[in-house]
């Protein structure tokens, strides 16, 4: 409680305040001071030995974890190459505040890609290539070698169960070791031809632009129409989320009826009754609306006080429902 009548606290530790307060060496009866620990003038209220067993199993755990994340961040780390025999090393980029992995041939990471011989796929989404060698390598011990009960899924275990991976255009060839499963080495009895051992994975790398299917007025080309500007798309799908929000209002009782939004909003009835006959809207056309699918033209004067049949706010805006 402080003097002025607030309150601080009260709320639960965090793991951030409960590193903080683990870590502290005031309770041994020291003080840091520009990076130097020094003795300081208050009694230590804990045993050495007990905080220095503490300190050390918080550095194991956060040596533990960092050590698997780092791991498990790119799994097909040193297994991946290019269609022309170079290494895929992992990188990323941040973007937003956003992570994208990658795997990226050797030479063009090393800025060699105009003196040196690439493959046909020089980078590829890490995720993307992740998701299927992980899905398709499982379906195979599965149907092959009877793994029913357990999925490979960490570094290690990939790591364990394939030689190496070819990326082409069309598709992933996984070469695999001959001890196919974590613990479990076959015997020269069991081991089959050359072929078995070769995973080819059907596969595509996905288009670094992804294409968006804009909605098409009736008898219109799709090289004429060009989508929404992105300031005026937002512009709708403000409104839009705007216009369900009071009818949410008026529904739950919140509010008795548009008046009193007008009056809270300051605008007109009429402007309220507008913004609120967007919550009707076929989902659909929001859908569009929200993915920028929108031809341009279509705003937010032309959707007000739309008809209520959802095929029938097609009609009025010229769009086939169908696309």
């Amino acid at each position: 409680m402080l003097a002025t009548g607030g309150a601080r606290g009260g709320i639960p530790f965090e793991r951030g305040a409960l590193f903080y307060l683990l870590r502290n060496r005031f309770y041994l009866g020291e003080v840091r001071y520009k990076g130097d620990v020094l003795p300081g003038e208050q009694p230590p209220i804990m045993d050495r030995a007990l905080f220095d067993a503490v300190q050390q199993k918080l550095t194991d755990q956060w040596t533990a974890r960092t050590s698997i994340r780092n791991a498990g961040d790119h799994l097909l780390t040193g297994l991946l190459f290019d269609d022309a025999g170079h290494r895929m090393a992992p990188t990323h980029a941040t973007k937003a505040g956003i992570r994208y992995r990658y795997y990226v041939s050797l030479p063009c990471l090393h800025g060699a890609a105009k003196t040196a011989t690439v493959g046909s796929v020089i980078r590829v989404p890490a995720t993307d290539i992740e998701d299927v060698v992980v899905k398709s390598l499982n379906e195979h011990l599965r149907s092959e070698r009877g793994m029913q009960d357990s999925a490979i899924t960490g570094h290690g275990a990939i790591a364990e169960v394939i030689d190496r991976i070819d990326v082409y255009k069309d598709r992933l060839e996984v070469r695999l070791r001959l001890q196919e499963s974590p613990g479990t080495i076959k015997l020269p009895d069991d081991i089959g031809p050359s072929g078995d051992r070769l995973l080819s994975i059907p596969w595509q790398k996905p288009p670094s632009k992804r294409f968006r299917q804009i909605l098409l007025p009736h008898g219109s080309s799709r090289s004429a129409v060009r989508p929404e500007r992105p300031e005026r798309r937002l512009r709708l799908v403000s409104a839009i989320a705007r216009g369900r929000r009071w009818l949410d209002e008026m529904i739950s009782g919140s509010v008795t009826d548009a008046e009193q939004i007008a009056l809270r909003e300051r605008c007109s009835i009429r402007q309220v009754n507008l913004t609120i006959s967007l919550a009707f809207l076929a989902p659909k056309l929001v859908r569009a609306a929200v993915e920028g699918r929108l031809p341009r033209g279509i705003n937010i004067a032309r959707l007000r006080d739309a008809p209520p049949e959802w095929s029938r706010q097609f009609e009025a805006l010229g769009l086939n429902p169908q696309q």
